[in-house]
C-alpha cells in the first residue's frame, strides 16, 4: 500500500475577490472528490485572490496505479476550469 499526494498550483487571472475564489475552489475539489473518491482540500495561500493551491492524497496499490492516478486527476482539473495549472508536486510514500 502507497500514499500518493498531490500539491497543485493553479492560477485563476478572472479572480477578483475571496467570493469567487471560494466557487472556483469549491468546484474543482467538488469535481475532483466526486470523480475519484479522493481527499481534496485547499492547503495553501487562501487569501491570495488569483492563486489556488490544492492538495489531494490518495491511497493506492502500487507505483503503477500512482502514475496512472496522477495523470487522470491532473487531465480531469485541466479539463474542468479555465484557471492555468502552474506547478504540481506529486510525492509517493
Amino acid at each position: 500500500m502507497n500514499v500518493l499526494t498531490l500539491k497543485i498550483k493553479i492560477y485563476a487571472p478572472w479572480v477578483h475577490s475571496l467570493k469567487e475564489k471560494r466557487m472556483v475552489v469549491k468546484s474543482i475539489l467538488g469535481k475532483v472528490r466526486n470523480k475519484f473518491n479522493v481527499s481534496a482540500a485547499e492547503v495553501d495561500a487562501q487569501d491570495v485572490h488569483q492563486t489556488i493551491i490544492i492538495g489531494i492524497a490518495i491511497i493506492v496499490a502500487h507505483q503503477g496505479q500512482a502514475d496512472s492516478m496522477e495523470e487522470e486527476i491532473m487531465r480531469f482539473v485541466e479539463m474542468n476550469t479555465d484557471a492555468e495549472i502552474l506547478e504540481i508536486e506529486t510525492e509517493v510514500r
